[in-house]
């Protein structure tokens, strides 16, 4: 049987969950919550960095996004900080969509798959 490598498990997620290859991440949050969109875009992309290292693999590896914006209308300005952010021609299938946050001052939250 395959191992699956769990980093960070609590009773309800993982922080990255690892297998065969293939890193799953949470959906990860800005830690300040008082920054703006690009503020918290950029820090979301920090920790992803960090988590993607610790497994192994970086933004070059991406294979999917989701992100939900609290207000679509942040898009264009998350878009600034994301497209510096990916590596030119490394951009991976997405879904961005409005949603509901559970702490309403979240703004931006990221989900990524990719591989090693």
């Amino acid at each position: 049987m395959s191992k699956i490598l769990r980093t960070n498990p609590s009773p309800i997620l993982s922080s990255v969950v690892e297998y065969h290859g293939f890193i799953f991440t949470q959906g990860v949050v800005a830690r300040n919550l008082d920054l703006d969109i690009e503020g918290q875009t950029k820090d979301v992309l920090e920790q992803i960095d960090a988590l993607l290292e610790q497994h192994g693999t970086d933004n070059t590896r991406l294979l999917q996004a989701q992100i939900w914006l609290k207000d679509i209308n942040d898009r264009n300005a998350m878009n600034k900080v994301w497209t510096a952010w990916l590596p030119e021609n490394h951009a991976p299938a997405r879904a961005c969509v409005q949603a509901a946050m559970t702490d309403p001052r979240v703004l931006v939250e990221i989900m990524l798959i990719t591989t090693k």
